[in-house]
């Protein structure tokens, strides 16, 4: 009998990147490979690589923890998933991470953007609705994990600092701020007047390459020396900051290594975020047929490009492994010494927590520190951590705080092409939408943001009737 030339291992649902009809989709091991083989009733077959890795594929499905709900969902189930985004009911994961989107305008025009924001597209939110956001995010998650104030660019909000007063005087866990960074660089005043909203509160900074062809390709100008001067100021006050690394293959996939050590040598980062393009939104120069890059891709550079992290560092985020990976490390006189390796993998599955914010986690956070702590004796901890603490190094650390902890992290923002309706289910970063509903950030980019988008996810919500 003939025989396939791939091996058959699981049928889920995705979408035609041309028509965003929701179709059938097998997933395929093929050359050490895996790829989604689909098709489009219009537009036909499809061969989509997926990942890079078979072996981490297969272990994902290892890091799949029981779903933690919000407390409440927003929309009903109708058309089924893609399209019924608000939270539904069918929707399998609370809000780790939400966004407040405040502004529709940016000092910048990025080549690569997926709300195609820029000087004059859009308007800036009032207050009134961003207190109205604030509130729906409140009362789906009681005590939100992470609420990210973002944009276009939200510092050029002429109310931003009202903004992180509403935002601050809500039960937040862990308050971010999504920037290009551009005004930081240009007004240390206005640096020093950020940290006043310490702590519990972080600055998620753009910085993609060292590269000015990178650069320009991926924001329209070199802005390198900003993001140095932003940095500057940043670890003169020691604000807890993330770098955000937009990745394209052949664009800057070769400096990921070298921007994890950059970060490493700066007082205030607390990690490094590394995310690869969703083909969504404005996106000059960019092919997804040659440009896409899948998590993978990105875990296997680190591993390549840097000699810090080994493969068990570097693992499924529970809460939605097929698009999450992590690793965390302890940043201590100088010297890094990965964490996650050590960290029993029961732990994390049986978290009451997410782990996007693992240092904010008691049980988790005091797990570790017990490890390091030289209050403890071996035999104090003989039975339950003596297997771990001989396989560390010594370490005085009696006060180990946030700022020493380093994380990165892989965030695969799933679209049309690499669609997976598990994964999508189980989205944990997600938008308030300007009418209230909550929706995952992936599907928020592909049918909900431009009328014209809304208009045919409505045309395609009737062809599912």
């Amino acid at each position: 009998m003939p025989e396939s030339k791939y091996i058959y291992y699981d049928f889920t649902l995705s979408l035609c990147p041309e028509c965003l009809r929701r179709i059938e989709a097998k997933i395929v091991f093929e050359d050490d490979k895996v790829y989604m083989l689909k098709r489009c009733p219009e537009h036909g077959r499809q061969r989509v690589l997926i990942a890079t890795d078979v072996e981490y594929y297969k272990n994902i499905r290892n890091y799949n923890k029981a779903s933690e709900y919000p407390r409440r969902f927003n929309t009903k189930v109708h058309y089924g998933c893609p399209y019924d985004c608000g939270l539904c009911t069918d929707h399998e994961q609370h809000s780790c991470l939400t966004l407040i989107e405040i502004t529709d305008r940016c000092n910048l025009s990025c080549p690569t953007c997926y709300a195609a924001s820029s000087p004059t597209h859009g308007r800036h939110r009032t207050l009134e609705e961003v207190e109205r956001m604030l509130d729906i995010i409140v009362a789906n998650e009681g005590e939100p994990d992470v609420v990210q104030i973002s944009g276009g660019e939200p510092t050029i909000h002429p109310q931003f600092f009202d903004i992180l007063d509403l935002a601050k005087a809500r039960p937040i866990r862990h308050l971010m701020l999504n920037t290009n960074g551009i005004r930081i660089a240009k007004d240390f005043s206005f640096a020093e007047r950020l940290a006043t909203y310490a702590p519990d509160f972080e600055i998620y900074l753009q910085f993609d390459s060292f590269k000015a062809s990178a650069l320009e390709c991926l924001r329209g100008k070199d802005l390198l020396e900003s993001r140095k001067k932003a940095l500057e100021h940043l670890n003169r006050l020691n604000l807890a900051t993330t770098l955000v690394v937009t990745l394209q293959k052949g664009l800057n996939d070769d400096e990921i290594g070298e921007i994890i050590e950059f970060a490493l040598q700066q007082r205030c980062v607390r990690g490094v975020t590394f995310q690869p393009t969703q083909v969504a939104g404005r996106l000059d120069h960019f092919d997804p047929a040659t440009d896409r890059l899948t998590l993978t891709e990105v875990r296997s550079a680190i591993l390549e490009q840097t000699d810090i992290f080994e493969s068990n560092d570097l693992i499924p985020v529970p809460c939605n492994p097929d698009a999450l990976a992590m690793g965390y490390a302890l940043k201590l006189d100088g010297k890094v010494q990965p964490l996650t390796r050590f960290i029993d993998p029961d732990m994390l599955l049986n978290n009451s927590r997410n782990t996007i914010v693992y240092e904010q986690d008691e049980r988790l956070h005091g797990h570790v520190m017990k490890i390091f702590s030289t209050a403890n004796s071996v035999e104090a901890l003989e039975g339950e951590f003596n297997d771990l603490l001989c396989c560390l190094p010594s370490v005085q650390a009696p006060g180990l705080g946030y700022e020493n902890l380093f994380r990165i992290i892989i965030m695969n923002f799933i679209d049309a092409y690499d669609f997976d309706v598990r994964s999508i289910k189980k989205s944990c970063v997600h938008i308030v939408h300007k009418d209230g509903r909550i929706i995952p950030f992936e599907t928020m980019n592909l049918f909900y943001r431009e009328p014209h988008q809304e208009a045919y996810l409505q045309q395609l919500q009737l062809n599912n009737q």
